[in-house]
């Protein structure tokens, strides 16, 4: 099936007739969109506009995955997640965002960056695009955390992070879906440990 052809689109697309902008923040851009329906009705849209992000999958040598535990306020709760951050910029290069985050969060450097594919964590209500990558040929430097960001990192074979996921263990959508993927690819041979 093609992703979108013009007769999918021309038959589903909204139009926005107006737009209320009601917050803009050093993340989101909040706003309420007034939208003409494809059947011609109108309806209102909350966005929340975002720069979009980038995750990554460390895989060592040895077929481990570096992993991260952090405490979301959102959730009042403690979150096992790979290293993530959000790009500065709308046009930055996602990779090499992925390679700062890494380096900043883990403390790890990689030789070679895997593009495995976009995500789209909640796609009603957030413009967020989170590009996924693979990171192999790891070395390890010094962590660059931001001053208000607190971590734990350690690392777990490759199948265990899998089944702490299907056991919902880790219920972080990135994560899931970019080491599922991963994992993905590795059982079917396009991807190797080493």
């Amino acid at each position: 099936m093609s992703r979108n052809n013009n007769e999918e689109i021309k038959n589903l697309r909204e139009e926005k007739i107006s737009r209320k902008e009601i917050f803009n923040g050093a993340i989101v851009h909040l706003t309420l969109d007034s939208v003409k329906l494809p059947d011609g009705n109108t309806a209102t849209r909350e966005v929340a506009w975002h720069k979009g992000a980038v995750c990554v999958v460390p895989l060592t040598e040895s077929g481990e995955i570096i992993l991260e535990r952090q405490f979301r306020y959102p959730f009042d709760d403690v979150i096992t997640e790979i290293p993530a951050g959000k790009m500065d910029k709308t046009e930055e290069n996602p990779e090499e965002a992925a390679r700062r985050e890494l380096l900043e969060e883990t403390g790890y450097t990689a030789k070679e960056m895997i593009f495995i594919g976009s995500y789209y964590p909640s796609p009603a209500i957030l413009s967020e695009k989170i590009y996924m990558y693979v990171a192999k040929g790891l070395e390890k430097h010094k962590q660059k955390l931001d001053e208000d960001e607190f971590l734990e990192v350690f690392s777990v074979p490759f199948e265990e992070a899998v089944n702490l996921i299907l056991e919902n263990s880790i219920p972080d959508g990135k994560t899931q879906t970019a080491v599922l993927k991963a994992y993905n690819l590795m059982l079917k041979g396009d991807l190797h440990i080493n």
